[in-house]
């Protein structure tokens, strides 16, 4: 597991390197969601991502919209739970409730 400290120095070593950085921030959490509130993943406009959400039930759904943004989308909070329209497409395997939030790091 990479730091907080270690990802934001990826982002910016990303940035200065000519890519679009997203980072994706857990905001809320509710039940036995399996990473706390704070914890950081941080996306390239490749799809290449570092950190973790969730461990690894929503990652994928939170790259897809981190492209999303850096592609000019406005910044999103992002609901994942069992009792959502996502319920099939992505969940917590144990179950509970994230909430992340992605932005676009300029």
């Amino acid at each position: 597991m990479i730091s907080d400290d270690n990802l934001l120095d990826l982002a910016r070593d990303w940035r200065q390197a000519g890519k679009k950085v997203a980072l994706a921030t857990v905001v809320t959490t509710w039940g036995s969601s399996p990473r706390p509130a704070g914890s950081q993943l941080v996306v390239d406009d490749a799809g290449t991502m570092m950190g973790s959400v969730s461990g690894g039930c929503i990652e994928g759904a939170v790259v897809r919209e981190a492209i999303e943004v850096m592609k000019g989308a406005p910044p999103k909070l992002l609901d994942f739970g069992v009792t959502n329209e996502q319920a099939w497409e992505v969940g917590l395997a144990c179950g509970g409730k994230v909430q992340v939030w992605v932005e676009a790091v300029e």
